[in-house]
């Protein structure tokens, strides 16, 4: 961050010493342990906050605000969240100041990391000492912070995250961690966020939190009494003895690497409205811009993939292709004949799957020399909202497969495909997937969905895209872009129109199979349907 165009802005705020060449050097996070009391805390998680969301119910959120590219024609990540770094002492306020600047950024996709949830599991002889209140949870040995190190990087580079759950009351980790993926920005706050040099360095802003330590007193004696049922005199030894102590040797010395240094937390808002100010300026110069017209002219006059698997063009499939594709066809036979082809599609897919010998012994008693699937899981995953027609096909023939889901809209302004909601089955990386919709045409949403699987861990070549009708533009995005993704279809049309439309194509499948009518001067693709 650059200090000094914010010098005269500043007001209240105090501006401290930018961080500069071996100053962190001084900071060595492997010091002697020290075993200080301190009374167990309240447990705290990772948080994020979205826009209000369009649909709620008791399964599904929809967000109005949906996440636009974060990679680019390549497939490949182009631009990282932008993680802001929150240090302060105890009670100083830093969780207000983070609540302060997401409600004044009013921008989606903001997760709110705190560092009270990478506490190292206690041993045996450490529980004790907690329970006698002599362990020290205010010194640096109290935080994993390799686990913490990757857990931000892999946030901060748009993966998938899984976040520990920690328990004061058992000194220890809960069984199921938190899931946390698609951070534009994220805020990491913590009585050491600045004590590790990793940690430090993947910080885009960091900011100290300075509150009067009689202030910060008064807050803890405040909480402990209410909150905890804690004795006004237990509180003040604990924190002359602990607390104040662990803020002078190891908090308050690294105020001077923070880029701004807030007075009064979340009260000052002369100081938050300059930080918000940054992060925006920040965000829009990260921006991507997809050029819709270059992505449809980036591959014309070339082969076809050798990835994409077309199914043959039998009179049988002809002839269902024919029937879905004429505009008199009623509602009844379009389903029909649909549900015929997916059948088919599903079952062309599966044979893409990876097999193995498997002997089995007849009803005769000869042996058979068969297959089976070698793999561990398959998974389904359909993109809203023509995607969920095609899961009952796969259902019919892979017994108790899980189905996740995801929905991408256009954005009407900018053209872009944003993603709005997902639910994925927990441990999805390890599973082959067929990712299901039913028309492609620009292939911005199908990229968009394995970009999605991809930050999930999903690898690329246990992905399988299948669709009842592709364009080949949408072929060739897809295949540039993830050479190992296998992709299914019944047919390839060659051509897409000036606003994105399959040529000689099928309409709008979302509309035709589920009976509704897309408004007069909305294409298809402002529709639920991402059908790119």
């Amino acid at each position: 961050m650059a200090s000094g165009s914010l010098q005269s802005c500043l007001g209240e705020v105090w501006m401290s010493r930018i961080l500069h060449g071996g100053s962190e050097g001084s900071l060595d996070r492997l010091l002697p342990s020290v075993s200080l009391g301190l009374s167990p805390r309240k447990r705290t998680t990772s948080q994020c906050k979205s826009e209000p969301p369009l649909l709620l119910t008791s399964k599904r959120t929809i967000y109005t605000a949906g996440r636009p590219p974060w990679y680019n024609e390549h497939g490949t990540q182009s631009k990282e969240a932008f993680v802001i770094g929150l240090c302060g002492g105890s009670a100083s306020g830093k969780t207000t100041v983070a609540r302060k600047i997401i409600e004044a950024l009013d921008v989606p996709w903001v997760v709110l990391l705190s560092m009270d949830s990478f506490y190292k599991v206690l041993s045996p002889e450490e529980q004790l000492l907690a329970a006698r209140n002599d362990y020290n949870f205010d010194h640096p040995d109290a935080f994993d912070f390799d686990l913490l190190t990757h857990t931000l990087r892999k946030l901060k580079q748009g993966k998938s995250v899984k976040i520990p759950v920690y328990d004061f009351t058992t000194h220890g980790r809960q069984k199921e961690w938190k899931t946390v993926y698609g951070a534009s920005v994220i805020i990491f706050e913590g009585i050491m966020s600045f004590a590790d040099k990793a940690l430090l360095q993947l910080l885009d802003m960091k900011i100290f939190v300075e509150t009067d330590s009689d202030i910060r007193l008064v807050r803890r004696l405040r909480r402990d009494i209410t909150e905890r049922g804690r004795e006004i005199e237990g509180v003040i030894k604990q924190y002359n003895k602990f607390v104040k102590p662990a803020f002078e040797q190891y908090i308050e010395p690294t105020m001077r690497l923070a880029d701004l240094v807030v007075p009064r937390g979340g009260g000052n808002m002369v100081a938050i409205d300059l930080i918000v100010q940054h992060v925006h300026s920040q965000l829009e110069e990260r921006k991507l811009r997809w050029d819709m017209a270059a992505l449809a002219s980036a591959h014309q006059a070339q082969p076809l993939p050798q990835t994409l698997s077309v199914l043959e063009s039998t009179p049988q499939v002809r002839g269902m292709h024919t029937i879905i594709r004429n505009k008199e066809t009623s509602r009844d036979e379009f389903i029909f004949y649909s549900k015929r082809l997916m059948r088919l599609l599903i079952e062309r897919a599966l044979s893409f799957l990876p097999s193995q010998v498997h002997i089995v012994q007849t009803p005769q008693g000869e042996d058979y020399e068969g297959r089976s699937f070698h793999g561990k899981r398959i998974t389904g995953v359909s993109i809203l909202r023509a995607g969920e027609t095609m899961e009952p096909a796969l259902r019919a023939v892979c017994k108790d497969v899980r189905i996740g889901k995801i929905l991408i809209q256009t954005n009407q302004d900018t053209g872009e495909p944003e993603l709005h909601y997902l639910r994925l089955p927990k441990d999805i990386s390890e599973d082959h997937v067929i990712l299901m919709d039913c028309t492609v045409s620009t292939g911005a949403a199908a990229m968009m969905a394995v970009r999605v699987l991809l930050d999930h861990d999903v690898q690329e070549d246990k992905i399988l895209l299948v669709s009842l009708l592709m364009a080949e533009m949408g072929v060739h995005s897809v295949a540039y872009a993830f050479p190992q993704v296998k992709i299914i279809t019944t047919a390839v049309d060659k051509k897409v129109n000036d606003v994105f439309h399959i040529i000689p194509g099928i309409g709008n499948f979302g509309d035709r199979y589920f009976g509704t009518d897309a408004p007069p001067d909305w294409s298809d693709e402002d529709l639920d349907e991402p059908s790119y």
